[in-house]
């Protein structure tokens, strides 16, 4: 259990030198904290559980992207408390406490990687590693107003990390600076240097937006204004309906449409449609990885978790050809949408974080709305990284990019290159930094 002066952020302090003591190492000098998911050679990986932790051995060997770390210089310093078994994107844990958002200590650091976030916008460590599978490398880093990428699905091993659900699963990483972002993603998709690039095409996700509580008009403004400044007429800027894509060119999706009650305000159905085939594929395969050790062990978990890990439990298995179906679909139209070099702009979460201890049920709703926009990267396996832009009435505000399939690499190089001139019009709009 951890203590207030380190945010609650730790399961447990650790001290993992690097492979290599060379200065010229990219990462060299520079600290971090794993999620602990993530095996760590004569530890256990708790997963978030005590009664997880209790039942399992240490690991024997440390999972690639931590080692791949590790070899680029720099040095762990902890692993970091994490929603039970990945199944929250709120980041409390009743067992080992709730880490405490830097950002806005009232409210939830969002989960499930809530300690990595947590740690980074503390300035605790310069950088982290947490896994995102729906969301939860993207939602923290929104909540605790810093960077957080999630990569294209299947770019980055998920070896020596204990499965969620593996046609969602990744290992993302969270940075305050995009310099830092790029380097260490740089380090784990074992990819060069580039040049600063230009985007062909910037499309604002009009629909998403209107999902946002947020003020979408601020938001919209600084980012293209950004794109604008810096790149002038060269990046076609257009305005999209996403759902309305997805509705019209994803036909493996009609069976998830509710029948009825999706109204627009709402939700926007197609994506509504698009969550529900993600949670469906999701619940299934976490039913295969833990269910299990889940009716044997009938571990104690906490409020929302419980429910959530016992539905995917007792479910009936289903067919999930179709949501396969619909993972190849999607890819394909947003591929088509976006082109060689495009990016798509939406709100990270559909508004700033909840308050500590909010009852589930008053945050259906916001659940809802914020599964349909994290299910565009999730199902599609695109790459998103989640962008800061200050605080709104002392709350962090966030913008995602999203870029095809196999393009981190210059996701991350055009996040670097927007940076100041972002920083300039978050100002301009009275916006101030949360750090």
């Amino acid at each position: 259990m951890a203590d207030d002066s380190d945010y609650g952020a730790f399961t447990e302090k650790l001290m993992l030198q690097p492979s290599s003591s060379s200065h010229d190492l990219p990462l060299s000098g520079l600290t971090f904290a794993v999620k602990d998911i993530f095996d760590v050679a004569g530890y256990v990986t708790g997963f978030g559980n005590p009664d997880w932790a209790r039942t399992h051995p240490v690991a024997e060997s440390t999972a690639p992207s931590v080692s791949t770390i590790l070899r680029g210089g720099a040095t762990c310093i902890g692993k970091t408390v994490m929603d039970e078994m990945a199944y929250s994107i709120n980041g409390e844990n009743k067992h080992y406490g709730t880490p405490v958002n830097p950002c806005a200590p009232d409210r939830v650091p969002g989960g499930s990687s809530s300690g990595s976030a947590v740690v980074v916008g503390a300035n605790l460590a310069d950088f982290s590693l947490g896994t995102d599978t729906g969301g939860s490398v993207r939602v923290p880093a929104s909540y605790c107003g810093i960077f957080g990428f999630r990569p294209s699905h299947g770019v980055i091993s998920t070896s020596g990390v204990i499965p969620m659900a593996q046609s969602f699963d990744t290992v993302g990483w969270f940075a305050r600076d995009p310099v830092l972002l790029s380097k260490v993603g740089r380090a784990l998709l074992q990819i060069p240097d580039v040049h600063p690039v230009r985007p062909a095409q910037l499309i604002i996700a009009e629909d998403c937006f209107q999902l946002s509580s947020i003020p979408s008009d601020r938001v919209k403004k600084v980012l293209v204004h950004s794109v604008e400044k810096l790149f002038g007429g060269h990046v076609l800027i257009k305005y999209a309906n996403v759902g309305d894509v997805v509705k019209d060119k994803v036909p493996s999706l009609n069976c998830f449409f509710e029948k009825g009650n999706a109204s627009q305000e709402y939700n926007i159905p197609s994506l509504a449609a698009l969550s529900s085939a993600m949670r469906l594929l999701q619940r299934n395969e976490f039913k295969t990885n833990h269910g299990e050790w889940i009716k044997t062990v009938r571990p104690d978990l906490g409020p929302g978790i419980s429910e959530r890990v016992w539905q995917a439990v007792r479910a009936a298995d289903e067919n999930t050809n179709v949501c396969h179906s619909v993972k190849t679909e999607l890819r394909g139209v947003l591929t088509e949408l976006l082109g060689d070099a495009g990016v798509l702009a939406i709100p990270t979460v559909p508004g700033p974080p909840p308050k500590l201890q909010t009852d589930p049920t008053t945050l259906e709703t916001f659940r809802a709305r914020a599964f349909s926009l994290l299910s565009i990267a999730g199902v599609s396996g695109f790459c998103q990284v989640s962008i800061p832009l200050g605080m709104y009435e002392d709350l962090p505000v966030s913008v995602s990019l999203l870029a095809k399939h196999g393009s981190d690499g210059f996701l991350l190089s055009l996040v670097e290159t927007l940076n100041a001139t972002l920083k300039e019009q978050v100002e301009s709009l009275s916006m101030h930094p949360c750090l």
